[in-house]
């Protein structure tokens, strides 16, 4: 949430400065005030003093370390569902600076199989596209200087198909689904699709290669995820931090239409 970002840096950054300002001139003002009344510490001082270390706290923590983020849609099923709540390592690929995003110490590159959170750089030819700058979460499947092909249901890399290995039918809440579940087996890393196997989106088929400085990120719900397949490759500068941990799983008021404990602690694969 971009305007949350915005909105806890301008109160932090407003806070401090109460503060610099009341210790610079504003409380020697009112020590060499003889007047009990004119020596009493401003409301919007007193507010500051309360709420700056919290602000701040929260800003380095958010900024820096880890980032909450919910899962809005069905794009990373079976491994990520509607109303997961997860935790975002916002160091694992550098620190970077709120609202910007502009990276100030690198640490570390995206490994083939991570799951990123990043602001969606926005469809070809859709200048005033609502979703750019917004913080979408993919695997990463093409690595800087891969070649990356999607035909049919199997993914390609460097010219190699990936194995897969069929697990069956999916089934979700209960009930049995038209997707099946599959293991793909990606150099080092493994974790589990759903495809709607024989049935592609020739929308979603083709072969990118992917240029320095840039990922190709797919959804592990394959026939339902708007991911790179459609927009295109991800800018470097765009990523906001790897996924890592299921905190919490809630969907509706109070948890009205799901609450899954057991996923509560689940680390992402």
């Amino acid at each position: 949430m971009k305007w949350f970002e915005i909105a806890l840096v301008v109160l932090t950054l407003g806070s401090g400065l109460v503060l610099l300002l009341d210790k610079l001139f504003l409380a020697k003002r009112r020590a060499a005030n003889a007047s009990l009344l004119d020596g009493e510490e401003p409301v919007i001082v007193d507010y500051s003093r309360a709420f700056f270390p919290v602000l701040a706290i929260v800003l380095v923590l958010r900024s820096f370390v880890a980032e909450p983020y919910k899962i809005p849609s069905s794009s990373m099923m079976p491994n990520l569902l509607i109303g997961d709540f997860i935790l975002v390592n916002k160091f694992s690929y550098g620190f970077r600076l709120p609202i910007t995003n502009t990276k100030v110490i690198p640490v570390s590159e995206p490994e083939r199989g991570d799951v990123v959170v990043f602001q969606f750089p926005g469809h070809p030819g859709q200048d005033n596209d609502p979703q750019i700058g917004e913080n979408f979460i993919k695997r990463v499947v093409g690595l800087p200087g891969d070649h990356i092909g999607f035909q049919g249901d199997t993914l390609s890399i460097n010219g190699q198909p990936v194995n897969y290995e069929v697990k069956g039918q999916y089934v979700f809440d209960g009930q049995p689904t038209r997707y099946t579940l599959l293991t793909e087996n990606l150099p080092g890393r493994t974790h589990t699709v759903l495809e709607q196997l024989g049935v592609a989106d020739m929308r979603g088929q083709g072969e990118w290669q992917v240029p320095q400085g840039h990922y190709l990120v797919m959804g592990d719900n394959r026939d339902n995820s708007d991911d790179g397949r459609f927009w295109g490759v991800l800018p470097e500068k765009n990523l906001r931090g790897k996924a890592f941990l299921i905190w919490l799983n809630c969907s509706g008021w109070f948890c009205k239409n799901s609450f899954e404990p057991s996923r509560i602690g689940n680390r992402i694969q």
